[in-house]
C-alpha cells in the first residue's frame, strides 16, 4: 500500500512538472506604476490619513519634501509613504492579465501591483523594486504547482511599466541585471523626457501632478520632488538653449531657486539668508544632477548584454496633441522659458511632420527608447480603443490619452500574446510602426 502511495505521489509530481516544462503557466508579473499614480498615506496620523488619491484627495502641503532633506516631508512630524497603486488607472490592466494569462490546472499567475513613493529619486525606488522582485520570487516559491514545477530553480519575474515606472523598470536591469527578468514590458514610458515635467517645475500647470489645487502650492511642491527632474526632455530640439541646461542651476529662470530659498527660510533650519540661498541652490542642483546621472545609465543600457534581446516589449502613445519643445529666450540676461508659447502639435497623419505627436504628455520623440531598434516599438493611438470601451474613450477625452493606454483592450491583447507567445485567439490588431517604417520592416517582439 506505501509503496502505491508513493508511486501515485511520484506520478502526480511527474505530470505537475511535466506541465511546467510544456510552459503551461508563467513567471509572475509586477507591474510598477507611472508618477502620482500610488496613493500616499501619511501614517504619522492615529488612524493613518491619505494626503494624496486619485481624486478627491491632494495636499501639496503635506506631500512636499524639505528642500534641506529631499528624502523627509517639509511638514513635520511625519511619515509618509506608499499604500497602493490607482485602481482608476491599473485595475484593468492587473484583472485582465489574472483572468487571460494561463495557469497550470487552473491556477492563475499572480500579478502583483507595486506601491512606491512616486517623490522619491529614482535610484530609491530601484532599490526599492530589487526588493521587492525578491519578496515575489518568495512568495512564488509557496505556491505549490510552482514548487513543484522547478521554479526554484531558475525564478523569474515579468515586468511591466507604465510612464515613469518604465523608467524605474529600465534602471533596474540597468543596475542589477536580468538574472531574475524574463521579460520587460514598457508603456507610454518618457525615456526621453518630455516638455510637461518643465511646465509643472516652472508653474504648476502640467499634467504630472494634475488637479485643480492651488497653482502656488502645486508648483512649491514641483520644484522639490526629485523624480520629476528624472522627466525633464533630452531629445533633439526640446529646448533651444546651449548643452548643460539639465544641469545647471543657472540656466533655469531664477525664480526656480528664489522660490526653493523662500520655502527654505519658511520651513527650514538654516538662520542666515546666505546660508538659505546656498541650500536652496544645493538641492535644485542635486536633483538636477542625479537625474541626469539616472538618465545616462538608462540611456546606456544594451539588452544583448542583459540576455533581453527581443524580450522587451515597447509601446508608445500617438494621436494626441503633445508639446514638442520649449524656446528658452534671453531676458536682460536672464534665461526665460516660453511656457506660453509651447503649442501643442498632433501631426501623426501629416507627412510633413509625422514626429510630431504624441499621448498628450509624453512625445513620440520623448518616448522612444535609446537602447531599441525603431522598427521594434509598437505604437497605439486613441482611435484604437474598441467600441465597447466607452468608459475609457469618455475618460480619456478629459484627462488625457497617456494615463489611459494601461487600459486600453488593445494593449491588453498584446501584453498576453507577449508574455504567453501564444496565438491571439480574438486576431486583435498589433498596433502599427513608427512614421516612416513601413509594414514589412517592421519588427516588433515575436508574437506580437
Amino acid at each position: 500500500m506505501g509503496r502505491r502511495i508513493v508511486a501515485v505521489g511520484f506520478l502526480v509530481g511527474w505530470i505537475e512538472r511535466g506541465m511546467w516544462l510544456a510552459g503551461v503557466w508563467l513567471h509572475p508579473v509586477i507591474v510598477v506604476p507611472g508618477i502620482t499614480a500610488s496613493v500616499l498615506r501619511d501614517e504619522y496620523d492615529l488612524p493613518p490619513s491619505d494626503v494624496w488619491t486619485a481624486l478627491f484627495r491632494r495636499s501639496y502641503d503635506r506631500i512636499a519634501l524639505h528642500p534641506e532633506n529631499l528624502l523627509l516631508e517639509a511638514r513635520e512630524p511625519a511619515k509618509v509613504g506608499a499604500s497602493h497603486v490607482f485602481p482608476l488607472v491599473y485595475e484593468d490592466l492587473i484583472e485582465e492579465l489574472r483572468d487571460d494569462l494561463p495557469g497550470a490546472d487552473g491556477y492563475a499567475v499572480p500579478v502583483y501591483p507595486f506601491a512606491y513613493d512616486w517623490r522619491m529619486p529614482l535610484e530609491l525606488t530601484e532599490h526599492r523594486l530589487a526588493w521587492f522582485v525578491d519578496e515575489v520570487i518568495e512568495r512564488t516559491k509557496l505556491q505549490r504547482h510552482y514548487r513543484v514545477g522547478g521554479f526554484a530553480d531558475e525564478p523569474k519575474v515579468n515586468l511591466i511599466g507604465h510612464s515613469m515606472g518604465g523608467l524605474v523598470i529600465a534602471g533596474y536591469v540597468r543596475s542589477w541585471g536580468a538574472q531574475l527578468v524574463s521579460k520587460v514590458v514598457t508603456l507610454a514610458t518618457p525615456f526621453r523626457g518630455s516638455c510637461d515635467s518643465i511646465i509643472e517645475i516652472l508653474t504648476g500647470t502640467g499634467s504630472s501632478l494634475a488637479d485643480d489645487s492651488s497653482g502656488a502650492r502645486r508648483r512649491r511642491a514641483a520644484r522639490v520632488t526629485p523624480a520629476l527632474y528624472h522627466l525633464l526632455p533630452t531629445y533633439d530640439g526640446a529646448i533651444t538653449f546651449e548643452e548643460g541646461w539639465r544641469t545647471d542651476p543657472e540656466a533655469w529662470q531664477p525664480s526656480v531657486v528664489r522660490s526653493i530659498w523662500q520655502y527654505v527660510e519658511s520651513s527650514g533650519i538654516s538662520d542666515e539668508r546666505a546660508d538659505a540661498l546656498e541650500a536652496a541652490r544645493t538641492a535644485f542642483r542635486e536633483m538636477l544632477e542625479f537625474a541626469s546621472m539616472y538618465r545616462e545609465k538608462v540611456d546606456g543600457l544594451r539588452l544583448a548584454n542583459i540576455g533581453l534581446n527581443e524580450k522587451w516589449l515597447a509601446v508608445v502613445g500617438v494621436g494626441a496633441e503633445t508639446v514638442q519643445s520649449i524656446e528658452v529666450r534671453n531676458d536682460d540676461g536672464e534665461p526665460r522659458f516660453g511656457i506660453n508659447t509651447a503649442t501643442p502639435r498632433d501631426l501623426w497623419l501629416d507627412d510633413r511632420q509625422p514626429f510630431d505627436t504624441g499621448d498628450g504628455t509624453v512625445p513620440l520623440r520623448g518616448s522612444l527608447p535609446p537602447f531599441l531598434e525603431p522598427t521594434s516599438v509598437v505604437c497605439v493611438a486613441p482611435g484604437d480603443f474598441l467600441r465597447r470601451e466607452v468608459r475609457d474613450r469618455m475618460v480619456t477625452r478629459f484627462s488625457g490619452f497617456h494615463g489611459q493606454i494601461p487600459n486600453m483592450n488593445l494593449v491588453h491583447r498584446m501584453i498576453v500574446r507577449f508574455l504567453t507567445e501564444a496565438e491571439d485567439r480574438y486576431e486583435s490588431p498589433r498596433g502599427r510602426p513608427l512614421p516612416g517604417i513601413e509594414e514589412e520592416s517592421w519588427r516588433p517582439p515575436p508574437w506580437i
